[in-house]
Formats: structure tokens, C-alpha cells, sequence
């Protein structure tokens, strides 16, 4: 059912057919914005089916002084006059991503949901932000947008992340246990052992390595890790797995704040002295060491789990290789159920319309909040 109070403040949604939702996210990697405009049910939330169908996808990829932008923003190199700037530049590049795939698919959205792109995130404070203008979205929509999803879990005491937990169970049923893992520019995992939900931030996922791509290499990202041939550090190893992050239990959530660009500059003199194959071959193995050890967190595994890859670290070859050596009693297969990149905007979009549909969106023993609770803030035409 919906809730009375937000059936009547949200305007022009359909009474008794779907909602065309679309999603917009920017992730930890910063490579650009994934828009996807979906189909939901609003009175499937109550059976945990919402989602119906994915009408469109499309990446609108940061120019690179854009991205440099935002790598200096998140790495505390930008003033605030320069943050304020981009606040309004990403919401100019995330409206021209919205409006391109309407333009594609000649489907205009009921509503949008905006993550925005991550700038700093502070969990131990009670802080995080996100920019992308929504007063911008919304005039080029021309319908409700939602957005801010997460400050609202940080009010409740929570991590603000992760959100997609909900969203995971959502579109992969409860029939049997999975584990979801998303290699993002931070990678986390979702598990569902048949029971109950638990979720987390595992670790670094591509975030050290595509800094190290544009470091060493003059690229945003190694592709298919065809760099990464060499041999791995494990003095170096070991040494980065004594991080405080991986003492920390669960709820927990981290982001290039620790695992960034002032991470790799404390280590480039120690990573310099090896071959470049075999720095990046360390740096693979550190993400995949800090999967397989936070995995070990849930003692044996659920019987009959399947493991699942999301995100750009699939197509890391190198990555996945250490990831299988570390993990055999966890294999992990690509998610083929959407097309790539789009899986975090359709989560979006989903979280969306739960809050437009009165639908609480986080966890709280996932998050750590003290309740679950409606999430964003709202903007109208």
C-alpha cells in the first residue's frame, strides 16, 4: 500500500500501473554517471518484487578536467569555492546524461532518484556528501526528483552505506543464498544466507588501482588488468592487511578518504621500488586479500551460497585470478542479469521510488542506524 501522506505530495504518479523510475549514480571510481530508467511496481515493495523491467541504460562518462575535478574535491586538494562550482558542473553532466536517455528510449520518467557523486565520506563523524545539483535534474525532467538518500541513515546513528541491501534482495529473490559482490571503486557484499541480510564495505576495489593506472601508466584504468603480470609484495601485502579499517566489525563503510590518492602517495615509494607488473600485481592482490579475509568474518559458509561479480573490477583479469586463489570454496561468476555498469543505478532508482512509495530504504543492522527510516529529500517541478 502506498502511505497516504506521500501519495498525496508527490504529483503526476500513475494510480494502478507501474512507475517509470530512473536512477542516476555516480560511483567511487568517478568515472561518470550511469542513467537507467526502470519499470516498478509500487505495491510489489510489500512482497519484496518491485522491480519489473530496465527500459534503458546509458554511461555519460566524465571529461577528464571534470573527473580531475572531482578527484581533487575528494582528496581535499579543492577549495570551497571550487566545490560550490562543481556542485552545479556535475548537475549539468548528470541532467544531460537524463535527458540523452530520454531522448534514446522516448520515455520520460515519473520520477528520478540521484545519488550524486560522492565527495567525502565520514561515518565516524556522522557526515557525507554528495554533489549534483537536483535543482538542475528536476528542471530537465520536469518530474520529482529525490535525492540525499544517505544523510538520512547518518542521522539515525548508520554508516549511511551500504543502501544497496535492500535493493540486492529485491532484485535477486530469496530463494536461495547468494553472495553479491560489487568491485566498484570501493568494492562491498551483500549476503542473503537465507535468513537475513548482511552487508558491508570489504575494501579498497578499483579505487588504488586506477590511481595507480593514471600514476604510473597515463591511463584512468589498466584495462582487463593487462599490466598487472607480475609478482606480488607480501611483505608489502601484509603490511597494507594491518590497516585499522580491517580490525574494524561490521557495521562498516569506507571510501577514498582511506583507501585514495593520500593512501597511494604514503606508499609510492615503497610500491616504485618494484616493477611496475609487479606493483600493480600487489595492488590487485590487496583488494582481493581484503575480500577473502572480511569474508571470513561469517565463519563457514552458508551451504549452497553462489557468488556473484558486479562491477568494473569483473573485467580485471588480474583481480579475479587472486580473488579465485583466495577464495576456492567461493567461486565468484559475472552477474550477467544486466548490462554492465547499470546494476547501482537501477539499485538507485529502486530506492527511489521505495521512498516515494513510504518505503523505508535502509537497514539498520546492516548500517548501524537506530531505525529504518524514509530516505532523501525532494524536489517538485
Amino acid at each position: 500500500m502506498l502511505s497516504a501522506p506521500f501519495s498525496r505530495i508527490i504529483p503526476g504518479l500513475p494510480e494502478g500501473s507501474p512507475w517509470r523510475v530512473m536512477g542516476l549514480m555516480s560511483g567511487t571510481s568517478a568515472d561518470g554517471v550511469d542513467a537507467a530508467l526502470i519499470e516498478v511496481d509500487p505495491q510489489g515493495f510489500e512482497g519484496g518484487l518491485p522491480f519489473l523491467n530496465l527500459l534503458a541504460h546509458r554511461h555519460e562518462p566524465y571529461p577528464p578536467e571534470l573527473r580531475e575535478a572531482v578527484l581533487d574535491a575528494a582528496s581535499d586538494r579543492a577549495r570551497p569555492s571550487r566545490i560550490t562550482v562543481l556542485q552545479r558542473r556535475l548537475g549539468d553532466h548528470h541532467a544531460q546524461a537524463a535527458h540523452s536517455l530520454v531522448k534514446e528510449c522516448g520515455l520520460s520518467p515519473h520520477l528520478a532518484s540521484l545519488h550524486g557523486q560522492t565527495i567525502q565520506h565520514h561515518p565516524e563523524e556522522g557526515a557525507t556528501l554528495q554533489l549534483a545539483d537536483p535543482y538542475v535534474l528536476c528542471e530537465v525532467l520536469k518530474c520529482p526528483v529525490v535525492f540525499d538518500l544517505r544523510r538520512r541513515d547518518l542521522a539515525l546513528g548508520g554508516q549511511g552505506a551500504p543502501l544497496v541491501t535492500l535493493t540486492e534482495r529485491w532484485l535477486r529473490g530469496q530463494a536461495e543464498p547468494w553472495a553479491a559482490l560489487n568491485l566498484g571503486g570501493i568494492a562491498n557484499i551483500t549476503i542473503w544466507d537465507g535468513k537475513g541480510l548482511r552487508a558491508w564495505d570489504v575494501g579498497p576495489g578499483m579505487s588504488l588501482l586506477d590511481l595507480a593506472a593514471m600514476r604510473w601508466l597515463g591511463i584512468p584504468f589498466d584495462p582487463e588488468g593487462a599490466y598487472a603480470t607480475g609478482e606480488v609484495d607480501s611483505g608489502l601485502l601484509e603490511r597494507w592487511m594491518s590497516h585499522p579499517y580491517f580490525t574494524l566489525n561490521p557495521p562498516k563503510s569506507t571510501g577514498r578518504e582511506t583507501f585514495g590518492s593520500a593512501w597511494l602517495e604514503t606508499e609510492s615509494a615503497a610500491l616504485e621500488s618494484l616493477p611496475l607488473s609487479d606493483r600493480l600485481a600487489t595492488l590487485a592482490a590487496f583488494t582481493a586479500q581484503a575480500v577473502a579475509s572480511e569474508l571470513k568474518r561469517l565463519g563457514s559458509l552458508p551451504a549452497g551460497l553462489r557468488g556473484l561479480a558486479s562491477g568494473g573490477g569483473v573485467r580485471h583479469q588480474r583481480l579475479r585470478r587472486e580473488l579465485a586463489e583466495r577464495l576456492p570454496e567461493l567461486p565468484f561468476a559475472d552477474d550477467h542479469q544486466f548490462p554492465n555498469g547499470s546494476r547501482e543505478a537501477i539499485s538507485w532508482a529502486l530506492l527511489g521510488a521505495a521512498s516515494a512509495a513510504g518505503i523505508p530504504g535502509n537497514v539498520p543492522e546492516v548500517t548501524g542506524a537506530s531505525r529504518a527510516a524514509l530516505l532523501g529529500a525532494w524536489v517538485f517541478p
